[in-house]
């Protein structure tokens, strides 16, 4: 631990460099007394990691797939029967009113790599000026996690929801500038008063994963849960002003695998809740179905958060990389292209399928939940060729979720909002929820569905395209950047083909499928005249060695606009490193995003290559994620 980190008196809570004094509005007596309140729940997030792991581990070994719980049993740690889950035996949430319609969710960070509060800030300005019914505020997959900026983005949006005078003067300042490219794009202003745009947006929280701990805090010189700290800054630093407002208190729950992991949820929200007199009940989550595990548990996820619980997300990136991940043991599992893998596609089909019924099977008093769609991640900046078709693919898109049931959707960036909103409103219905679908089954057909690979390509130029948003992703984690817009290397300068914004999914995917190709023997189904390998040739490690060094070079010589200067040799040769390590190994790591963390403000490629190395061992022999800030340890 740093020598100057500073101990909350009686808490065992410690916190590093000066970061409670230079970050004291965000740390305040009351958030500290919070946090050493909730900190008694750090041992259990670090049982059901650990759990998680060796079920993994349990899984692969024994090559046994996912499997639905049984009926008669049991919920860990909730006391809740899996068949009263399913039949709807509980008491659930009733929506809040500023919940009722979120057609559009925008998503991203409040904080930038580095800056100033004002230029932070305009980040919440766009978001809350953007027409999205509802932003989420991600303090996970899109915030970058270099020096403080975890902490930057609690601070804007405490100045923003309080309203302060930096933020009102930031957003002014905003609206012209989102106004002026509104008449160019639109040929009319989007924004007519400033100030009551600002009411319109529902402000929701994204906290990090439970698979996360604290780059700050440590406890009694152990890691702390990520978890905790996100919902406890959050809640504590804004939950009064929200409630004077009249606004609901909302977080979205990432990365949750099990029914017994949403009870721990449920039991941080209700400890929480109760340590600041509310209601229980009184802080509502979406949970964000990105894991395969969970989507066998989701009547059962539902009942364990009981009055907290609003909703499913049906995240595509994150979900394509657990089924990858899920299913590491079986030979025939190999997925195809990425730009194949759609939200119609295989088991992706059966997914948002099972989702939509879930949150249309009522509770014991009736009530149904929500279901938002996965994210759009065009940005409408390019060519004008390439956005108009952009767009009509965007929309195409929407309109199938709605068409599906779902009751809104996420987008990437605030220019998507006022594109895709038509839809919805055509429509004019508040949500769907309460759609008519056949009730959840849980068959082993039901089963089989949720790994269902399909034909699809697998080609050289999807090897390629994975590669190079993978180099360059892991590239902008290092900078700062886990929100980022990419395209791959052979794109750049065209116009006609835009960039997406991607995320940590993105990357954690790309190494995953890139990993399953090489080793379970994937034949591609296409020739390539440019590598003069044929359709049903094996892609091998020599083809993914040419391959890295060709996506490589060319990232090496791009322009700083698409790859910046500074990082070619310090952050970019690191994401190369940490790529060709989760690739090559036999044993697969089961997250890109450890190895991105674990070398986090480090630009020397030597200690880099040694933090690999240290994590990939202790993985292998041990079974443990190396998972708290290395440059923080106690000495």
């Amino acid at each position: 631990m740093s020598s100057t980190a500073t101990s909350t008196q009686g808490s065992g809570l410690q916190i590093r460099d000066n970061l409670a004094n230079d970050y004291s509005d965000i740390y305040t007596p009351e958030v500290l007394a919070a946090l050493a309140h909730m900190s008694q729940y750090n041992v259990e997030q670090k049982r059901l990691m650990d759990e998680r792991t060796k079920r993994r581990l349990t899984r692969m070994r024994d090559r046994k797939p996912i499997g639905f719980l049984r009926a008669d049993s049991v919920i860990e740690g909730t006391g809740i029967r899996v068949q009263d889950a399913r039949d709807g035996n509980f008491v659930g949430a009733v929506i809040p009113h500023d919940l009722q319609r979120q057609w559009l969710q925008g998503t991203g960070p409040a904080a930038k790599p580095n800056s100033p509060v004002k230029a932070n800030l305009r980040n919440v300005a766009y978001a809350l000026l953007s027409g999205a019914d509802g932003w989420m505020f991600d303090g996970e997959d899109a915030l970058g996690q270099i020096t403080t900026m975890s902490l930057d983005n609690q601070r804007s949006l405490k100045l923003a929801i309080a309203r302060d005078p930096q933020f009102l003067e930031v957003a002014e300042a905003v609206s012209a500038e989102m106004n002026a490219w509104a008449r160019d794009f639109f040929g009319r202003e989007i924004i007519s008063d400033w100030r009551e745009q600002l009411d319109f947006t529902t402000k929701i929280f994204r906290a990090r994963g439970l698979h996360l701990d604290d780059r700050h805090i440590r406890l009694d010189g152990e890691s702390f849960s990520a978890s905790i700290t996100d919902m406890t800054l959050y809640v504590v630093n804004n939950y009064k002003v929200l409630q004077a407002a009249g606004s609901s208190i909302v977080l979205y729950l990432p990365k949750i695998q099990t029914a017994e992991e949403a009870g721990y949820w449920n039991r941080l929200l209700t400890a929480l809740e109760s340590y600041l007199g509310l209601d229980e009940g009184t802080i509502k989550v979406y949970v964000l179905v990105e894991q395969l595990e969970a989507t066998f548990q989701l009547m059962e996820i539902r009942a364990a958060l009981g009055l907290h619980f609003v909703g499913f997300n049906t995240g595509r990136w994150d979900y394509i990389n657990s089924v990858s991940d899920a299913n590491c043991w079986d030979s025939g599992f190999i997925n195809p292209n990425i730009e194949s893998i759609v939200m119609t596609y295989g088991y992706m089909r059966n997914y948002e399928d099972r989702v939509r019924r879930a949150v249309n099977t009522p509770d014991a008093n009736g009530n149904f939940a929500l279901w938002q769609g996965g994210m759009e991640p065009n940005i409408p900046v390019g060519s004008k060729e390439g956005v108009a078709n952009s767009m009509k693919k965007a929309k195409a898109g929407a309109v199938r979720e709605q068409q599906e049931g779902a009751c809104g959707k996420w987008i990437a960036h605030w220019k998507m909002a006022h594109i895709i909103r038509p839809v919805w409103e055509e429509v004019g219905e508040d949500n769907q929820s309460g759609r008519k679908f056949p009730p959840l089954t849980y068959t082993d057909e039901d089963a089989a569905g949720l790994t269902l690979i399909e034909p699809a390509p697998r080609t050289v130029r999807g090897a390629r395209n994975l590669l190079s948003v993978a180099l360059q992703y892991g590239n902008a984690f290092g900078q700062g950047l886990q929100a980022a817009a990419l395209k791959p290397a052979d794109f750049f300068g065209n116009d006609d083909i835009l960039y997406l914004m991607e995320d940590m999914a993105t990357g954690e995917i790309r190494l995953s499928i890139l990993w399953e190709w090489i080793h379970k023997g994937a034949a591609l189904t296409e020739d390539d005249p440019e590598t003069g390998l044929n359709a049903g040739d094996v892609f091998s490690v020599e083809i993914f060695a040419r391959l890295l060094d060709e996506e490589y070079a060319k990232l090496q010589a791009a322009s700083n606009r698409d790859v910046h200067d500074n990082s070619k040799n310090t952050t970019l040769p690191m994401a190369r490193a940490i790529v060709e390590a989760y690739v090559l190994d036999d044993v697969k790591a089961p997250w890109y995003i450890d190895l991105l963390n674990i070398n986090l403000n480090n630009h020397d490629l030597n200690v880099a290559k040694q933090r690999i190395s240290r994590y990939m061992e202790a993985f292998k022999k041990e079974g443990t994620r190396i998972t708290e800030n290395l440059d923080t340890l106690p000495a």
